[in-house]
Parts: C-alpha cells; structure tokens; sequence
C-alpha cells in the first residue's frame, strides 16, 4: 500500500503523538496533527511505532529453498529411511533433504533408500551436502574441480559436499528460488533491514534481483565477495548496501593462518570489513592470530562466537571486534550443544552477557534458517536462556530485553551501534505495535506485530 500516511495515536519513545508520513520519510511528529488531502489514517490505539527491526545475520536464498524442500529434523531415526525412499521429487527430479543431524539419525545410507533416483541432503549446520550415487552422476561431480567435492584415496567422489551451495546451484542449473514468501514473512515480524550472509560468490546478483523485482520489500546489505557486476547492480538501488566479507573459518578443514591473514587484507585493500565465521575455540584463537597478522579494520566482526572463554573475550574486545550472535539457537538446539561439547567448552557456550561485561559489542541476530527468524522470539530466547528441556544454559549470560531490542535496532552497518531513532526526515521504515512498548517487551510475540512499514508503503498489516 502506498501513498502519504498519517499514524493516529502511537508511541514514540514514551510520548503518544501523531507521525505523518509522505514521500517515503516521516514528515512530523507531534500531538493532534490535522489530517491531510488524500492522506490514510491508520490508527495506533496507543500502540509502540519503532523503527523498523533488523536481522544482522541470515540466508535468505536458503529460507526459500528450505520451504521447498522435505524438513526431517524431526524425524526419528527409525523412521528416516522410509521417509526419504517415499519422498516427493522436486521440478528438477531431486530429493531435497534439510535438517539432517549426524548424531540424531546416524550415517545415511542414500543409495539403499533411494538407488534411482537422485537425493541431496544438508546437514542441519547449511555446511554440508550429502548425496547418493545417481545425484553424484547428474551433478558430473567425478570431473568437478570444485574444493569442497570430498574424495576418496582414489579420487572418487564420497557423496559429501562442504560448503559447496554456488557450485551445486551451478551444477543443478536452476534458477535461485522466489523470495517473495520470505519478504512477505519477514515483514510480518516486522523485519524491514536484512544482511544476508551467504558467502557465494554471485549470490549479490541474486539478492539484487529480488529486491529490484520487489520480492524483497527490506532493506539488505550483502556480505558476498562479490565481482564488479553484482556491486554495481547493488549501489545502483537504495535498499541495497554493500556490507562485510563474510569468512568461513571451517572446522572440519581449517585454513593456514597465512591464508587466512591474507584474506583479511584483500578485503581491508578493497575497502571493507570482514565477517569471519566461527564456531569453535580453535576457530576463534586461529581468527585472532590472523587479526594480529593482517590489522583490523572498523567494522570487522566474527560470526556466531559459540565458544569463547574470558581469555577470548577480552581479546575480542582489545582488538575492537564485535560479534553477532544467534540467541534462539540456544533455545532450538541449546541441549545437543550441551551434551556435544567437551565439558571445559560448556560455561563459555553461547555468551552474550559474558562478551557484554568484558566490553566486546555485541548484536543479536537469526541465522535463518538454520535459526528462527523471528526476532520477537529471539528476545525471549536471549532473556531466558532456556533449551528445549528447560534447562537454563549459562545463567550469567542472560540479557536484558531492552539490551536485545538495541541491537535489533541498530543499522545494518553498525550492528552494535546506537539504534536507530524515530526522525523527521529520515526514512519510514516503521513497525508498529498493538500495545505500548514496556508490554511488548514484557512478553514479547510476533504478533504484537500491527503494522510494517518500509519507505513510506504498508508492507504488512494495518
């Protein structure tokens, strides 16, 4: 919906006045504002009006395809080979399989279930890609030369693809999937800015597209190493940026240091910061040692941080990195994690309060879909700290929802920052609420979520 807008009665940072909204920008705030030519009244009844939230870190593509495909994470073992033999095929004539856990269901043996016809399936973490022999024909991945096509002694294929999702959407040749159902679910938890970060080469121009053909109605910053193409389609439109390059620092083959420090500077010559992933403390301690190598820039930041002890912290925090993580994994997964990890990881699992305290900057976000992209329940998860059985997973790393609400808030570019405000001038990029904002936070819910506003148009709700 679009046109001028005129919110009756919202509060704005504790005061209940009128907001008008024309051109895209919120035009004036204050009480009792007289309703102009042409202009759509929505009503507030009270209700909170904040700026727009903001994921710091998901996958947008890989939330479409997961809605696409067969989700088993919660099938039992004993029942995921039947599931996978009388599966569906796709458009492509695949099997496609996400939620796999390796501990939960065991080794899979993809060619007894399904010999003909031809299966992919992804690991739980997005990090690997299990395939049975008729996918591994149609792909051609005997003659791949693609690093992350796993082999055996004799160069044979194994079937296990790390980190190999551009070359497999290369291989499939199929078109990147719509990601209009994600704008759409997005904006109903009133999500208005994303950064998406997939660290493909190309996957700017996919984004890019999506947000031109407005199937993505937010704002979204990119962390591809993108060539020249991809960055210039992304300046060219306004709610397209150009943000960190995502780093993947893999357990399961960590790079040489070197390397590493070497692809940390190319992207400080080219202008920007790094995201670097990690996971482990082995990750961590390699990404500091590769810091100290290569220098730092403002704005670089490391990934998740699942396991990092006070020792870490304070280096994170000397060295002026901040961390986005993912606080509804603790809820999702916060158990496995527990009972996975060596006992000595378990205090230092999944910090936020911790990293807080030793003065590292700190910004939630999803990980979707391998976590829940609802922000509203990523404030709940971060103040309770609760696993799936209800255990409390660190106590100590308990956050105050205002804290959470912050970083929801803050801009894209500067996820630990201040969070943006409510200015005449400035972009409408709004959410509104049914109820005032001290309730929300007191139990917050996506469907507190009343109305979503992005450059001036009604995008959800209202």
């Amino acid at each position: 919906m679009t046109g001028d807008l005129l919110l009756r009665g919202v509060e704005i940072r504790g005061r209940l006045v009128d907001c008008r909204i024309r051109g895209g920008v919120v035009a004036e705030i204050g009480p009792h504002l007289r309703v102009g030519a042409d202009e759509l009244v929505v009503r507030g009844d009270g209700g909170a009006l904040l700026p727009g939230l903001a994921d710091h870190h998901l996958h947008l593509t890989a939330m479409a395809a997961r809605d696409a495909s067969l989700d088993v994470s919660a099938v039992p073992r004993a029942d995921l080979a039947s599931v996978i033999s009388r599966a569906a095929v796709d458009g492509d004539g695949w099997v496609r399989v996400v939620g796999h856990d390796d501990v939960v269901h065991g080794d899979l043996d993809l060619d007894a279930w399904s010999p003909a016809v031809p299966v992919r399936v992804q690991h739980r973490s997005g990090a690997l890609w299990l395939v049975n022999s008729a996918g591994l024909e149609r792909l051609g991945a005997a003659a791949a030369a693609h690093e992350g096509v796993e082999r055996d002694g004799s160069g044979r294929p194994t079937g296990r693809l790390w980190r190999a999702d551009a070359w497999l959407r290369e291989a499939l040749g199929g078109r990147p999937p719509s990601l209009r159902a994600v704008g759409a679910r997005l904006a109903a938890l009133g999500v208005t800015h994303v950064a998406d970060a997939t660290p493909d080469p190309g996957a700017a121009e996919v984004l890019a597209d999506a947000v031109r053909r407005d199937e993505l109605p937010q704002h979204v910053m990119v962390m591809a190493p993108d060539p020249a193409p991809s960055t210039r389609s992304t300046r060219a439109h306004p709610r397209l940026s150009i943000g960190p390059v995502k780093l993947v620092v893999a357990d399961h083959e960590l790079p040489p240091l070197d390397d590493l420090a070497d692809r940390i500077r190319r992207a400080h010559t080219d202008g920007r910061p790094v995201a670097v992933h990690c996971v482990s403390r082995t990750a961590l301690a390699l990404t500091l040692a590769a810091f100290d190598l290569a220098g730092g820039r403002e704005g670089d930041r490391v990934e998740h941080c699942a396991v990092a002890d006070p020792a870490a912290a304070k280096e994170l925090a000397l060295r002026g990195i901040l961390v986005v993580t993912q606080p509804t994994l603790v809820a999702l997964r916060g158990d496995d994690y527990w009972a996975r990890v060596e006992p000595e990881d378990r205090p230092d699992l999944w910090r936020y309060a911790g990293l807080l305290r030793a003065g590292v900057q700190v910004a939630p976000s999803s990980d979707a879909p391998y976590g829940n992209p609802d922000p509203w329940a990523c404030l709940r998860a971060a103040t309770e700290r609760r696993t799936p059985s209800g255990r409390v997973l660190g106590p100590d790393e308990r956050v105050p929802a205002e804290t959470v609400l912050r970083g929801l808030l803050s801009p894209l570019e500067n996820p630990a920052g201040p969070a943006r405000r409510i200015t005449v001038g400035h972009s409408a990029d709004l959410v509104l609420l049914d109820r005032p904002l001290t309730d929300a936070l007191h139990a917050p819910d996506a469907g507190l979520v009343r109305a979503t506003i992005i450059g001036g148009r009604i995008v959800y709700g209202a």
